[in-house]
């Protein structure tokens, strides 16, 4: 596997329930600054199904998958069940934002 994509899910992984995070936000704390779209790609290559995916929105926290797809609803979905409010396919990330503690990423992050 790409080890920028390594890099990527293992923050993914470190999104709580209750939160999200931007693409852009995620390339960042994996050392890959401006590589958000590297994120999506990541998160569209992976089979994990611990890669908590539907935690990763744009930086207007909105859901990137276009409407019409089983898998904006699947997110939509899944967000409700983290206890996350959904209105209009955005998420308030005044509310909802993640914000890691330094502590967190240097402990946990294994890549």
């Amino acid at each position: 596997m790409n080890p920028s994509y390594i890099r990527i899910l293992a923050v993914v992984k470190l999104i709580p329930q209750g939160n999200v995070a931007s693409y852009g936000q995620i390339a960042d704390l994996a050392g890959l600054p401006k590589q958000s779209r590297l994120v999506s790609k990541a998160l569209k290559s992976t089979s994990d199904s611990n890669v908590p995916w539907h935690r990763v929105i744009n930086s207007q926290g909105k859901i990137s998958i276009p409407a019409g797809d089983a898998n904006h609803r699947l997110q939509i979905s899944l967000l409700l069940e983290d206890g996350i409010r959904v209105k209009n396919s955005r998420v308030d990330f005044k509310i909802y934002g993640w914000q890691p503690s330094l502590d967190i990423l240097l402990h946990k992050l294994s890549y």
